[in-house]
């Protein structure tokens, strides 16, 4: 098969492009990927949150693939039935304005090629970019199961949207009626919160005087939005505030239209905000409307669905809604109504697609009654169903979901799910129906028109979890797959999306949708920025893919990261990924080369050689890695896994057990064969589920050189997953000298390489240590520490030397004529002097509470940094100075 992995030798170095789309391409062709449903294995499930049809991959997505991919692969290994449904989001007001721009371009509109017409052009755009995406992830190597892939407006989520519609409607849970919601004056639609982004902005502060009905005086009232007063029908006092105690039951003129407005008292007044005195527009502030509802206030909309004032507006009917606060700020100021104006920094809301101010107005739309869905998906939560990961976002959670408000679900577009409700001309009847009813159910007449609306994404991606299963047919996937186990996503739509999945998956499954929420942090830059094209620090994924490889990409996003902290990606993460690639790739030439043609039955388990402590040590350590890689993914740590994983593979294997097998090997010791091959066979397939390329490939030329023992499947992804020992398999004592041995090679290579000695020149040592053990192994302390002559003894007669300390050995080296001690103590010296300088004005920056109050986060992070490094610095220049004695 030309897909299937290269039996050509291995080359010099790892090049990944001529691997990963080969590699890819046979996984895919050969089903790998394809969940089965098997009564005798455990189901592991994710449903990948589905990426919009318009998008384009970003590292965030990439993260994203990284951890679901890596968890995926890891459950396949473990032998479950694995399944990661991919899918992809319609994105209704995302994909209707890309259409509406090449419209544009072509000099029509889709009002002017009117609605069927516009849906036949959006699904052929659909058709056409809507695959990108999928080979996007197919580049990153998703471990998808794309057979089962789902798209929001299939015919499957279709009916599961309509039959979820209905249900909420018979049981009173969905509803017509006006409330305030969020209006993009430029997408001409309501829009969810999710949808609206917040940015501080300098403006101004309005204080504006209301005159008293009855002459005796003015009420001021401080606002933003001026324009809006148009609308006021009342002004609200706190019923505490006694400098309004006399204006109780009293009325004012509304300024330009003189309309009276009653002074109502209200308890969320603020008294201490501006004059004490607020303005009251229910159809324009979601506060005013609950105070108006409670005080039976009208409700009165001035704004056009483009953003001008309607006739609500009187003289300024017509105007836009910024040169109408402009102009109806000359006029208070005219006539005096205008008390003083402040410059006042406030949050405003701006459309996530067009950019556009928000306007909050009262609007006829369907909500969804939530509060009754949410109790269940806070009880879900609580009574441990669902675990949030990390746990601290359980709060965050829970306040949301006590706080909730009912949910608008109408949009006012084309594309998307148009709502199942059909008005009667003749009777005025509402019919709510899953299929598209002939008639009228009450009166029977042909008459009936639907609903123009389309609903929010976010309800036909509320029901993600079981519609993508099946939901509302009773299918074996459904059955078998659901409730999922984990949800990845990130902790901005933790509100948003996930608890709208918990809400609708209760309401419809009678079961929660996962037992997991795995949240994600953001990706931001190397200094901790958060990535923008304004600020030219953005990574494209793609182009580091081309780079560094995916493997490199996927390990350097989430390596050492933690769920729900941001992480930092710059190019020397990238780089040293890549470095760990190519050093996996190395170990195999050197392993492949070191097995030779020789015997090598035993190289997969017990039968392996156990008589030499380095080769006790390397396969406990192995042992113990597995365990203890395998019990941090148990707990949804996958960047602490791959730091564990990383550093065994190079800091021990590649490292240690390597360099000291060249010993034996060169000493016609063939024991480390075996052993060699048993590690990084363990390792390959440790990595695997992090690095998927790189392992494969690896693992198929190193498994052609080794003879078969045991079941051995086509894939290293259907290997099973080295699930080891903790106590690795009781070679603590192996362990432990070991790793007296490395401490011993390395406290004296860091002197040599502190004093810049030349690696020929080697140096006289003597060692005091208790046992045998360091004694037997002289020849790999004298070849990787470069030692010429090497004594065990209690004692160490030897001039120009410095002493080491360790916490289980002391080793005295001579220096002789090697160094310059009395030069390297000055040099010391100075640099400690230096690094204390430096330390001081470390301490005093961040000592200073003005500095660490208002300097950026990532600034702040990077100043520690800097004092921990700085310190251990310091720490090891007296260190060298006290073995010099000085």
């Amino acid at each position: 098969m030309t897909n299937a992995p290269s039996r050509e030798p291995l080359p010099k170095t790892y090049d990944p492009s001529a691997v990963e789309e080969r590699l890819y391409a046979w996984w895919e062709s050969s089903g790998f990927f394809r969940a089965e449903r098997d009564p005798a294995k455990k189901p592991f499930t994710i449903i990948q949150p589905p990426p919009n049809v318009t998008g384009a991959l970003h590292l965030g997505h990439a993260a994203r693939v990284a951890v679901e991919d890596a968890l995926t692969r890891y459950h396949r290994m473990l032998g479950e039935a694995a399944l990661w449904l991919p899918g992809t989001d319609h994105a209704g007001i995302a994909t209707q304005l890309v259409v509406e721009r090449a419209l544009e371009a072509e000099g029509t509109s889709r009002l002017e090629i009117g609605r069927e017409a516009f849906l036949k052009r959006t699904w052929e755009w659909v058709e056409t970019y809507g695959p990108i995406i999928d080979n996007q992830h197919r580049r990153l190597g998703a471990s998808c199961d794309w057979s089962r892939k789902v798209f929001t407006l299939d015919p499957g989520p279709s009916k599961a949207v309509r039959t979820t519609f209905k249900r909420l409607y018979d049981k009173g849970l969905l509803y017509r009626g006006e409330r305030i919601i969020n209006w993009c004056v430029g997408c001409r639609t309501a829009i969810s919160d999710l949808e609206v982004d917040h940015a501080d902005e300098d403006g101004s502060l309005y204080y504006i005087r209301y005159p008293l009905e009855d002459g005796s005086g003015h009420v001021v009232v401080a606002t933003t939005r001026p324009e809006t007063l148009l609308g006021d029908t009342a002004v609200a006092v706190n019923p505490s505030d006694e400098r309004y105690a006399a204006m109780r039951g009293k009325r004012v003129l509304l300024p330009v239209l003189g309309r009276p407005l009653p002074i109502i008292e209200d308890s969320s007044v603020a008294a201490d905000f501006g004059t004490g005195a607020l303005k009251i527009t229910p159809g324009h502030d979601p506060n005013d409307f609950e105070v108006g509802e409670r005080h039976g206030l009208p409700i009165i909309n001035i704004m056009n669905a483009d953003g001008t004032l309607n006739a609500e507006a009187g003289p300024y009917a017509g105007y836009d809604r910024f040169d109408a606060r402009t102009a109806i700020v000359e006029q208070l100021e005219r006539e005096g109504l205008l008390e003083k104006v402040e410059p006042h920094t406030h949050s405003v809301g701006h459309c996530q697609r067009s950019g556009d101010v928000i306007e909050p107005l009262v609007s006829e739309q369907w909500f969804v009654k939530v509060e009754p869905l949410a109790a269940r998906a806070l009880d879900a939560v609580k009574d441990g169903r669902i675990r949030i990961v990390p746990e601290r976002f359980v709060k965050v959670y829970t306040n949301w979901m006590e706080n909730i408000r009912d949910w608008c679900v109408s949009r006012q577009l084309w594309w998307g799910h148009r709502i199942p409700v059909w008005y009667c001309d003749d009777c005025s009847h509402v019919t709510v129906a899953i299929e598209d009813p002939a008639a009228c159910e009450q009166c029977g007449s042909t008459h009936i028109r639907q609903d123009e609306d389309v609903l929010d994404t976010w309800f036909s991606s509320g029901l993600w979890p079981h519609s993508t299963l099946g939901w509302p047919e009773a299918t074996e996937d459904l059955a078998y797959f659901y409730p999922t186990s984990v949800m990845e996503t990130a902790y901005d739509i933790l509100f948003f999306w996930v608890a709208r999945m918990v809400m609708l998956g209760l309401e419809n499954m009678d079961e929660v949708p996962f037992g997991t929420v795995y949240i994600a942090g953001l990706v931001r830059d190397a200094e901790g920025a958060k990535m923008s094209k304004t600020r030219g620090n953005v990574i494209d994924p793609i182009e580091a893919i081309e780079q560094y490889g995916t493997d490199a990409l996927r390990f350097a996003l989430t390596t050492g990261t933690t769920p729900g902290n941001d992480t930092r990606l710059s190019e020397s993460k990238l780089e040293a990924a890549r470095n760990f690639a190519n050093k996996l790739w190395n170990v195999e030439r050197f392993v492949l080369a070191s097995l030779g043609d020789g015997d090598l039955a035993g190289w997969s388990g017990a039968a392996l050689p156990r008589t030499h402590r380095e080769d006790r040590w390397i396969i406990a350590r192995t042992e113990q890695t597995a365990a203890r890689v395998n019990e941090l993914l148990g707990g949804w740590a996958v960047g602490e896994a791959e730091r564990v994983l990383h550093d065994f593979v190079w800091g021990e294997f590649a490292d240690w057990y390597i360099e000291l097998a060249k010993v034996r090997l060169r000493s016609g010791d063939d024991d480390p064969r075996r052993v060699l091959a048993y590690v990084l066979e363990a390792s390959l397939r440790m990595l695997h589920p992090f690095m998927p390329f790189v392992t494969e490939e690896l693992w198929q030329h190193l498994m052609a050189r080794l003879p078969k023992e045991g079941d051995r499947p086509e894939t290293i992804m259907l290997a099973r997953y080295p699930l080891g020992e903790a106590a690795g398999s009781g070679e603590e004592g192996a362990v432990a000298e070991v790793e007296l041995l490395i401490e011993v090679v390395r406290a004296i290579r860091n002197v040599r390489a502190e004093f810049k000695i030349e690696p020929a020149r080697l140096l006289d040592a003597v060692v005091t240590a208790p046992g045998d053990g360091l004694a037997e192994e002289a020849e790999a302390i004298r070849h990787l520490a470069r030692v010429g002559t090497l004594a065990f003894a209690d004692d160490a007669p030897l001039e120009h030397a410095v002493r080491l300390v360790l916490p289980r050995a002391t080793i005295t080296l001579a220096l002789g004529d090697a160094v310059d001690v009395g030069a390297e103590r000055t040099r010391l010296a100075s640099e400690a002097a230096d690094a204390e300088r430096y330390l001081a004005g470390l301490t005093a920056r961040l000592g200073n509470a003005q500095f660490t109050g208002r300097a950026p986060e990532e600034v702040v992070e990077r100043e520690r940094e800097r004092l921990e490094q700085g310190t251990a610095r310091l720490e090891r220049i007296r260190e060298l100075l006290t073995e010099l004695g000085g």
